[in-house]
Order: structure tokens, then C-alpha cells, then sequence
């Protein structure tokens, strides 16, 4: 029998014979760990005749024509902050006679110099990297530490024998490319977006759509470099791994949690090293000490649960819900190794305690249920966090803010691409649900991976780094297709089965259990939505147009493009594709003429684009919800987060600012909502939550002159999890051929639970042209209160506002803008409405809430929106018309839907 069996066989009669409540004694603390995120150099490896060895010791001064680097950040994205290329997704930039494809076939050299704390004698030194892509070659003081392979995989190196504390100790690393970068034809107006992926996909666990896909150009280093923390940490001869807690709910009413706890201990010295695992359980849960005995160098697997430890049985666990269904409330375990009264290792695993299951009686489809309540699962599919990984957590906390508010519960990581610690810890506190994917395209994108070893090592890193956040709901194999080769899908399940039994492995993200993808993508009308889909109760992509504001349109293009189709939008992605439904180019620009009117500008453009934008995704909300586990268990939108600039396929732009699409959204995925059906007219209550509703339902129509009738209530009596239908609205003979539904849902009590907007053609239900002949509407801005009515307010950021129609005609889409007093959009910035129409003489209270300094204003826009005459002195300076946003902001008649292609 082996030493290491031998250990674990001790270990285990330990935890068994030594568990006890009591804490340790305190214990000497261990040095806090030390970013390495400064300092850093970068040159192409080419250019470089010294070798890793040399690079790598102190007194090894770099070339001046060294640049600069961002760590963490991958090369391209050094390049452009020192100056050396121009902001690539701004424009034309990403030409290749600006920015050239020989980035990605380039290897680097990385280096840096740093001190070593004096604190850190006499401990074992790590230098810890959180992810590299694609392959990293680590040297440090001029010995070579070791090698990372894959974008996913982490780097520890143990580092003791080559620094010294208190000196100084000099970091190389030479980051080597994928061998197989590819190419990709550049999108352009008339040649559309070209194929997605390629060959890339053959190097495996990588940024593969950074090849170029439908909603990503080419990145044209393929995203290499070191993309996420460089830091050095300490220990003792024990380092504490992969801890893990694994949470059952046995009891029918959820009262009671039985917890597992596992971790790997691993002793690095010569030495038997004896001493104490301690862990206690924050926010209401135990503490517990283990005695441990590692013989030299042994690794030792700890698992204890209940019948090891009763403290593990918690009762009335706080458990973790999905956004709408509850509170997503964490817990954090702390393990602390110590070996002669000192720290040796210590981690913090943050856990859930919430129980999900897959299926409902007498039904096949795949159904979320949390907690025993069954989910809706409301969410969106992300191709990549951001085009060149540039994402700090600011920017990620502000886009997985944006899902939470627009009631969505769940995000689909698209092929894995968006994996970083600090993603799925904001998933996890804002309680939205991940199903999360690994590391191959459909099947027609690219070739399987030719490093099956590589592959599922970077598969089992990503298990093992993230398998404890509860925001976690399902593993996916593959992309659209069943993971390949055989070798793949066989060793996928084998490292399910081992390291994450308790949750769904689902194979294949368009088939299977109900589950289907395939769009359609591009602007469809309302009622289409409505249509039956045969086999798609859990629909994992659906996706349509969705053109940002104004504002964020200027952002990302120069003036000369912004009154011209060309191929600066379609590099940006509005152009022939799966976007525009594979027609000619401008199918949409067409579809807007047609529906609303002629394109006159840009302004008007965008105008009525938000139209668009609101009834398609909406619509592809309530068109499912309508038959909400009947059959219908999920819609996941394509895309809800642009990983660049975008005209399609966002809730939000790439600037962070939300355009009609996310207010749609959060319309149609309230918790309880009332909706009219876009193919019958028949008004709908959708209940969400765990509790039966009951009121009344309110239905008002207005004409285009602004006169309306109101009907009786309605009594409602809404079941839990389920679509109540109150029958179809009986329209008025006299009503205008355009007209609107104004919906409200009360309680027993009189307060409204939720309203709703639509406009309506009776005769022509895809023609709202006449909507061109509403007359303005004037808005009256009152009760103002926060940092818009206080420019003292310094960093305060909150406004709240009463905004009413005092017109006798309907005011269509009202926007606010939260800006600051210098005029800037305030990004990001949040809304509790917006995109909002108002029946004449109607109000509404609005908050909006973003980083100011010094004071903000509202900027106001909408398809007929004029302000009223304030009456709210001193603070009328503080409401305005957003002025580029005014159709007269540019001459009329000037909008161009082609051009010729002018890309390289």
C-alpha cells in the first residue's frame, strides 16, 4: 500500500476520531497576498535575441523600444494603450492596413520586476496566474518556473527556491500563440458578415470567435496574453486546494441543509508536517477543527459531511433564488491550515445552499426548478464578455446589474468564453442563473479540437475552479452540436460524473429535453413571435436588431458614417446575415421605412428604431410566456451583451447604455405581468411567482387624437407559475386604425402591479406609418429630487422624477438620460423605467441612478416628446430636450442605406 493512500486512510480516521466545535486557538497570520499588475514590459519575441533566462534576472534591463504593458490584458490591448494602434473597434480601425493579422501569429515576451516582501521569509513563495492564452512559458530570477496551456487553466508555481525576500525578483514570460490563428474574410456592406469561426476551433480551449463571427470582428491578436491576475502568495509546508461545498436539501419543506466539505491538502516539504485544518462556516453556519498528519510531499484528499460532522447539518438555511423568485442569499466557508501555531494556507469558497432540479412530472422538457419552485428561465446568451477582454469588474458588475433589472434570470456563456472569477461571483449575488457551456463551436464553425489531453485538462480546471458558485444551474457540452471527438464527449462525462455529479451535464445547447436554438436572428414582428414552435420548449437562441442610442452611435464611428449604411456598419454589424434574416442589404433599414415611414436622418433613424427595438424583444418575451410550462420552460435571447459596438443582437451597447430593448425586456419579465397577445388581442396575466394574485385588469384605448375609451375591470384570479388568459379585448367600433392599449394590473387592494403599452393597427398590423401624423406631446417634469436637483450633492446618485403627459394627445417613448451637468451621459446608469408612453393627463414615477460628480441632469427625448414650461425653480436648467436627438439636429432627406465597399 502506497504512502499517499496510506495518509488518506489516516487523515480520514482522524476526521472521524478529532472533529470537534471548538475553535483553534488564534493562530500567527500570514502575509497578505501581493498583486504583480505593475511594471510590466512587452516586446514581439522576434525582436528579442536574449532567452528566457536571461530576461528574467534583475539586472536584465529591457530595449527602449520595450512598450508598455496591461497586465491583465492581452497584447493587442497593450499595444493600443501605449499608443501604438488606434482603438480597434472604433470605426474603420480594424482594417488590416491599420492593425495587421501578424499579431496573432506572434510570440511575446512579458516581463517585469518587483520586491519581494520582507514578510514573506521563511515561507513558501507562489506565483499564482489566474489565465494566459494561449500557451505561457514562466521564468523567474533566470530559472525557468513552468508552462500554462489554455486559456482556461491556471498557473501555480512554487517559486521559494528562486527569490529571496527582501530582494528584488524579476518575472519573464513568453506567451506563444495558437498554432492555428486562421483567417477570416472582414464583414463589409456588400460581401455581409462572412462565415463564423474556423479554424481555430482545432486549438481547443481558446478565444475561438476571435477569429471573426457574425458579432465579432476579427481580433486580430486572437485575444493572446495574459488576460486575467498575476499575483504571489504564501504558505506554509501545507497548501489547502480546491476546496469545495456540496449542499443537499433533504426535507420536502427545505428546513433543513446537509453540507459536504471537501478540499485537497498538500504538503510541499521534506518533512511529516502535523497541525490542524479549521473551518468555520460565516453568516450563521459552524466552526470545526480537523487534526491532519501528511507524510513528505503526500497529497491527501479530505471529504467530511453530517455523519462525520453533525455540525454540517444546518437548520433553516438562507437558501440562494434566482432575480424575481427571492433573495440569493451566499454563505462563505474559511479554511485555515496551521502547522506549528502558524498559518499555513487559508481560503475562502463562497457557496449557495439552494436545490435545483431539471424536470417536472409528465413532461420530457427540460424545466428549471429551484428550490422547488419552477423557473422561467428569462436570459441571454453572451458570445463574449467584451471583444478584447477588457473587463475590469466595474464593467462586468454594471452589465450583470443590467440582466438583474431587466428581470432576467438567467446568462448563457456562450462556449465558454466568458469564464472569470469575478463573472460568476456577480452572477452569484445578483441571482442570475448560469448555464455555462465549455469550449466547441456547432460543428460547421470550426474543427474539433486536435489536443485531447489539453482540451479536457482546461474542461477539469474550469470544473474544479468554479463548480461552488450556486449561480451555476447547468454544464453544456457543446455548442449546437455533441462534443467530438469521442475521446472529448467521453472524457467530458467521466470528469462530470467525478468532480460535479449533483448538477445537469447537458451535451448539446440545440437539442435534447425540449431544448433548441437556431433563431431565427433578425427583426421579426410581434405576432410571429406568437406563433407555435414545435419542439422548442427551452429556446436557446432567439435573437433580433437592436440599435443603440444616438449618442452611443456617435461613439462608435466617425461623423462621415453616420448617415450612410456602409461598411463601417457592418463591421459593426448591421449588414447581410443571419441579423438580416440572409436577404439583401438594408433588409432592416427597409423594414423601418415600411412600418413607421421614410428614414429621413440619422435622428429619425434611431427613432424609429427604438420602436423596433421594443415590440421584437417584448414580444419575444410574451410570446412565449403566454404558454409559460405549456410548453414553454425558457427563452434565452440572442444576444443580451455586445462584445463590441453594436447595431444587433444587446439589451445594452457597448458603452453600457441601455437602449428600448433592455425596457422591453424588463416590461415583459416581470414577476407579474400583464400583457395583450400580439396574434389575438387577448390580454394575459403571467405569474411568475410562488403565490396566486388576485385584482382587477384594466383596459384603455386611445386613439390618435388622444381620446379614449375605458373599458370595466376585469377580475383576475391568477394561479402561481402559470398564464392566466381574460379573453380577447372587444375594440370599439369608432377606434382609429392606429390606436393604442393602455393595460393595467391591481391588486385586491387598488396598487398597480404592472402596466403596459401597445400600439395597434387594426386593418394593416405591420403599418404604423401613420403614427408620423401624432401630434406633439408635451411632458411637465415635477417633484424632482436627488443629485439632479442638488449640484452639491458631489458622488450622491440617485434622482427621482414625476413625469406627466399634460397634453391631450398620447406621448410615445419618452427617454431620459441621466447626464452629467457638463452634458456627458453618465455611464452606466440605471433606470426603473424608461422608453415610457403616457395617456394624456397620465403620470409617472421614474429613478435613474449612475456615478456623478458634482451634480446631473435629465436629457429627454421620444418620438413626439416637446417639454413643458417648468414650474420648479431654481432647478429648470436641469431638465432638457437631448438636442441630437431632435430631428432637425440634421438636415432631412440625407440617409443612405448603400454605399460601396471601401474594406481592404
Amino acid at each position: 500500500m502506497n504512502s499517499k493512500l496510506l495518509g488518506r486512510i489516516a487523515l480520514r480516521a482522524i476526521l472521524v476520531a478529532g472533529l470537534s466545535g471548538c475553535a483553534a486557538s488564534h493562530p500567527v497570520s500570514s502575509p497578505a497576498n501581493l498583486p504583480v499588475d505593475s511594471g510590466w514590459k512587452l516586446q514581439d519575441s522576434a525582436k528579442v535575441s536574449d532567452s528566457g533566462a536571461k530576461l528574467s534576472v534583475p539586472s536584465y534591463t529591457p530595449a527602449a523600444d520595450w512598450h508598455d504593458a496591461t497586465v491583465p490584458g492581452t497584447v493587442l490591448t497593450s499595444l493600443v494603450n501605449d499608443g501604438v494602434y488606434p482603438e480597434p473597434l472604433f470605426g474603420e480601425n480594424n482594417s488590416t492596413k491599420i492593425i495587421p493579422e501578424s499579431l496573432s501569429r506572434t510570440s511575446y515576451w512579458y516581463r517585469t520586476q518587483l520586491t519581494i516582501p520582507r514578510e514573506f521569509a521563511g515561507r513558501r513563495v507562489w506565483l499564482n496566474l489566474d489565465g494566459i492564452n494561449y500557451i505561457a512559458e514562466v521564468w523567474v530570477n533566470g530559472k525557468e518556473a513552468g508552462e500554462i496551456k489554455g486559456a482556461f487553466a491556471r498557473g501555480k508555481f512554487d517559486v521559494t527556491d528562486l527569490v529571496h525576500s527582501g530582494d528584488s525578483a524579476a518575472v519573464a514570460i513568453q506567451i506563444l500563440p495558437p498554432p492555428h490563428p486562421g483567417s477570416h474574410p472582414d464583414k463589409s456592406a456588400t460581401a455581409g458578415t462572412g462565415r463564423n469561426g474556423g479554424e481555430l476551433a482545432e486549438d481547443g480551449p481558446t478565444f475561438l470567435c476571435s477569429i471573426g463571427w457574425d458579432w465579432i470582428p476579427v481580433i486580430r491578436d486572437r485575444d493572446i496574453g495574459i488576460w486575467q491576475r498575476v499575483w504571489l502568495s504564501t504558505s506554509g509546508p501545507v497548501t489547502v486546494e480546491d476546496p469545495h461545498v456540496e449542499s443537499d436539501l433533504p426535507t420536502a419543506n427545505l428546513d433543513r441543509a446537509d453540507l459536504t466539505v471537501s478540499a485537497t491538502l498538500r504538503n510541499s516539504s521534506d518533512r511529516v508536517v502535523q497541525g490542524i485544518l479549521h473551518g468555520e462556516i460565516f453568516e450563521g453556519g459552524p466552526s470545526f477543527s480537523v487534526p491532519i498528519n501528511l507524510r513528505p510531499h503526500e497529497v491527501a484528499d479530505v471529504k467530511s459531511s453530517p455523519a462525520l460532522l453533525p455540525q454540517l447539518r444546518l437548520a433553516n438555511p438562507r437558501l440562494w433564488w434566482p432575480n424575481g423568485y427571492g433573495s440569493p442569499n451566499l454563505y462563505r466557508l474559511y479554511l485555515r491550515c496551521e502547522i506549528d501555531g502558524k498559518i499555513s494556507d487559508e481560503r475562502n469558497v463562497q457557496f449557495g445552499i439552494r436545490k435545483v432540479t431539471y424536470s417536472v412530472p409528465g413532461s420530457d422538457n427540460l424545466t428549471i426548478c429551484v428550490n422547488n419552485v419552477p423557473i422561467m428561465c428569462r436570459g441571454g446568451a453572451w458570445g463574449m464578455d467584451e471583444a478584447m477582454k477588457r473587463i475590469p469588474r466595474e464593467r462586468l458588475e454594471a452589465e450583470i446589474k443590467m440582466h438583474q433589472l431587466a428581470n432576467l434570470n438567467m446568462i448563457r456563456n456562450w462556449v465558454g468564453q466568458s469564464t472569470s472569477e469575478d463573472f460568476y461571483d456577480l452572477c452569484d449575488r445578483y441571482g442570475i442563473m448560469v448555464w455555462d457551456e465549455f469550449f466547441q463551436p456547432n460543428m460547421s464553425d470550426g474543427p474539433d479540437p486536435a489536443d485531447v489531453d489539453l482540451y479536457l485538462a482546461n474542461v477539469r480546471e474550469k470544473v474544479l475552479r468554479f463548480r461552488d458558485h450556486p449561480c451555476i444551474v447547468i454544464w453544456c457540452g457543446r455548442n449546437e452540436s455533441d462534443p467530438r471527438p469521442p475521446a472529448v464527449d467521453e472524457g467530458m462525462e467521466k470528469i462530470m460524473a467525478s468532480l460535479d455529479p449533483t448538477r445537469l451535464y447537458h451535451r448539446n445547447s440545440g437539442d435534447g429535453h425540449g431544448v433548441r436554438s437556431g433563431g431565427p436572428y433578425s427583426w421579426q414582428t410581434p405576432q410571429a413571435y406568437f406563433a407555435p414552435r414545435n419542439g422548442e420548449a427551452f429556446k436557446t437562441e432567439l435573437g433580433s436588431v437592436s440599435v443603440p442610442t444616438i449618442e452611443s452611435i456617435h461613439a462608435m464611428m466617425p461623423m462621415e458614417d453616420w448617415d450612410t449604411i456602409n461598411d463601417d456598419w457592418a463591421l459593426h454589424d448591421l449588414t447581410r446575415g443571419a441579423q438580416e434574416g440572409r436577404g439583401r442589404t438594408p433588409m432592416y433599414a427597409d423594414m423601418l421605412a415600411r412600418r413607421y415611414g421614410p428614414i429621413q436622418n440619422l435622428p429619425d433613424f434611431v427613432r424609429k428604431a427604438q420602436l423596433a427595438n421594443y415590440e421584437a424583444f417584448r414580444a419575444m418575451y410574451e410570446g412565449r410566456e403566454a404558454k409559460m410550462f405549456h410548453p414553454y420552460t425558457g427563452i434565452l435571447t440572442w444576444m443580451s451583451n455586445p462584445a463590441q459596438p453594436s447595431f444587433v443582437w444587446q439589451l445594452y451597447s457597448h458603452d453600457l447604455e441601455p437602449n428600448a430593448s433592455l425596457f422591453a425586456v424588463k416590461k415583459a419579465c416581470e414577476p407579474v405581468h400583464i400583457q395583450m397577445n400580439a396574434d389575438d388581442s387577448h390580454v394575459m396575466v403571467i405569474n411568475q411567482t410562488a403565490k396566486a394574485l388576485s385584482g382587477v385588469a384594466i383596459v384603455k384605448i386611445a386613439n390618435l387624437d388622444g381620446t379614449f375609451t375605458a373599458f370595466d375591470p376585469i377580475p383576475v384570479t391568477a394561479p402561481p407559475s402559470a398564464a392566466t388568459d381574460l379573453g380577447a379585448i372587444a375594440f370599439p367600433a369608432n377606434v382609429s386604425t392606429v390606436h393604442f392599449v393602455k393595460l393595467e394590473l391591481r391588486n385586491s387592494t387598488g396598487e398597480l402591479i404592472s402596466d403596459n403599452f401597445y400600439w395597434r393597427n387594426a386593418e394593416h398590423p405591420d403599418d404604423f406609418t401613420a403614427l408620423e401624423s401624432l401630434p406633439t406631446a408635451m411632458l411637465q417634469v415635477g417633484e424632482l429630487s436627488g443629485i439632479a436637483a442638488n449640484s452639491s450633492a458631489g458622488e450622491s446618485d440617485f434622482v427621482r422624477m414625476v413625469v406627466t403627459n399634460t397634453s391631450s394627445v398620447v406621448a410615445l417613448m419618452a427617454h431620459f438620460q441621466l447626464r452629467g451637468l457638463n452634458g456627458q451621459r453618465i455611464l452606466p446608469a440605471y433606470y426603473s423605467d424608461n422608453y415610457v408612453s403616457l395617456l394624456p393627463g397620465e403620470s409617472k414615477t421614474i429613478y435613474a441612478w449612475g456615478a456623478a460628480k458634482g451634480g446631473a441632469k435629465i436629457a429627454i427625448d421620444g418620438w413626439n416628446i416637446a417639454l413643458a414650461p417648468q414650474s420648479f425653480e431654481p432647478y429648470s436648467d436641469l431638465i432638457e430636450l437631448n438636442p441630437d436627438a431632435q430631428l432637425d439636429s440634421e438636415p432631412r432627406g440625407i440617409f443612405s442605406t448603400t454605399t460601396p465597399s471601401t474594406m481592404p
